[in-house]
């Protein structure tokens, strides 16, 4: 007995169930959290809030105040009997319980699927969900079931407030009201359900647009990795073959000066034997002895062809680093690697970087226009440069890289050899014309 009445404290009055969740209103009842906001939710188009208890009315929606203590018993009782949770809302016209399959709201009665078939079919007849919170769905007037929707209000009556202050005003039963809304919502529904699609099909678009752009990037850096690289290559090769043409002069230089050097030493040895007898001749006080020196001594001691030829031995006579030659060497090979770029197949959208014929036919130098620029070794050898009196005019790689043509930096500046061939110096066609 005390189980049951219990039992009957712990039941929820909306639902007829054990507390689920459950809140207290400020009235001081309790019910449970989803019961008691689907009550107040059809209370809330009507002015006033009411407890389904003590009809204690509100202007406001009422707190929900969490009951933590019931919540605990609730659920103490509903883990010690599971079954009793099991029989839901029962048929009101059956003897034992058995589970209500609908509610009519006209009978206020829960019904099972027998007593569905022998029950009204007519249209005041309103089957809903089993439910036992009948009370949200009366009039709170006229306390009698909701029938009628009211357009021109936007509220659902009884049968009293249609014959009543709602007189005149087009009237639907619930039933064709909620129909047409659902229409509505159903047309609503189909249009979000195509604006959906659409977005979803531009979703897929930019996800494969993304997809081709990460594809066609990877693949222009790679093309591009391999074309730095490659030119990173010839300009090594380049620079090998530039300071080996360097390092060749050098050594043909320094080979004619230790040679020149070498006639030179052994010039100063005879020309200091000389200097020894003649000091010996000096120092002799007997007069006949002087005067009766052998006469090829003083022939010995007059300069010979050979010697003349040693006097003559200038320093530039050991020549100098042919600059000319150096020049021609160095742009020659960054034409040819600028050709080999434009020759190879264009980088996609890099188009506008790399050296166009036609775009750049302004830029490249003719060797009609440029006959005052060309120096000849017959006609400029007051212009060429000594290493002993030009060396402040040379350029150095490290006081003129703002001067030097680099690729990255001056790729529009670069002659190709398609276009100005007949500007560009070769070694063999070079040795009367060299470009500095």
């Amino acid at each position: 007995m005390a189980s049951a009445d219990l039992r009957d404290e712990l039941t929820c009055s909306i639902c007829l169930n054990i507390y689920s969740d459950p809140v207290t209103l400020p009235c001081g009842h309790s019910f449970c959290r989803t019961c008691i906001g689907d009550v107040l939710d059809t209370q809330e188009g009507s002015g006033a809030y009411k407890c389904p208890e003590c009809r204690a009315e509100s202007q406001e929606r009422p707190a929900l105040v969490k009951n933590r203590k019931l919540r605990n018993i609730a659920e103490n009782i509903r883990s010690t009997h599971p079954e009793q949770e099991e029989a839901g809302i029962p048929c009101t016209y059956c003897d034992s319980p058995v589970p209500a399959t609908k509610t009519c709201l006209h009978c206020e009665a829960s019904l099972c699927d027998k007593h569905l078939k022998k029950h009204s079919k007519s249209a005041e007849h309103v089957l809903t969900e089993p439910t036992t919170s009948l009370e949200n769905r009366k009039c709170s007037v006229h306390k009698k079931v909701l029938e009628y929707y009211c357009c021109e209000d936007t509220a659902c009556i009884c049968v009293y407030c249609k014959a009543g202050e709602h007189r005149g005003h087009q009237v639907e039963t619930l039933n064709e009201a909620s129909e047409k809304k659902k229409e509505k919502l159903r047309n609503i529904l189909q249009k979000l359900t195509s604006q959906r699609e659409e977005a979803e099909k531009r979703v897929q678009s930019l996800e494969e647009l993304r997809r081709q752009v990460q594809g066609k990037a990877a693949g222009v850096t790679e093309r591009v990795t391999a074309l730095i690289r490659d030119i990173r290559k010839q300009l090594e090769a380049l620079e090998k073959r530039v300071l080996s043409e360097i390092s060749r002069q050098e050594e043909q230089v320094s080979l004619r000066v230790s040679d020149l050097i070498r006639q030179l030493e052994i010039k100063k040895k005879e020309l200091s034997r000389k200097m020894g007898d003649i000091e010996e001749l000096c120092d002799i006080t007997d007069p006949v002895t002087v005067l009766q020196g052998r006469e090829s001594d003083r022939d010995d001691y007059c300069d010979t062809e050979e010697d003349t030829e040693t006097r003559d031995i200038k320093v530039h006579d050991a020549g100098d680093l042919d600059v000319g030659l150096i020049s021609v060497t160095l742009h020659s090979g960054l034409a040819g690697i600028v050709t080999g770029i434009t020759r190879r197949r264009r980088v996609p959208e890099a188009s506008d970087m790399l050296l166009d014929v036609n775009t750049a036919s302004d830029m490249l130098l003719d060797v009609n226009t440029a006959s005052d620029m060309l120096l000849d070794v017959n006609t400029a050898s007051d212009t060429l440069l000594d290493v002993n009196t030009a060396s402040d005019m040379l350029l150095d790689v490290n006081t003129a890289s703002d001067m030097l043509l680099d690729v990255n930096t001056a790729s529009d500046m670069l002659l190709d050899v398609n276009t100005a061939s007949d500007m560009l110096l070769d070694v063999n066609t070079a040795q009367t014309c060299y470009w500095m």
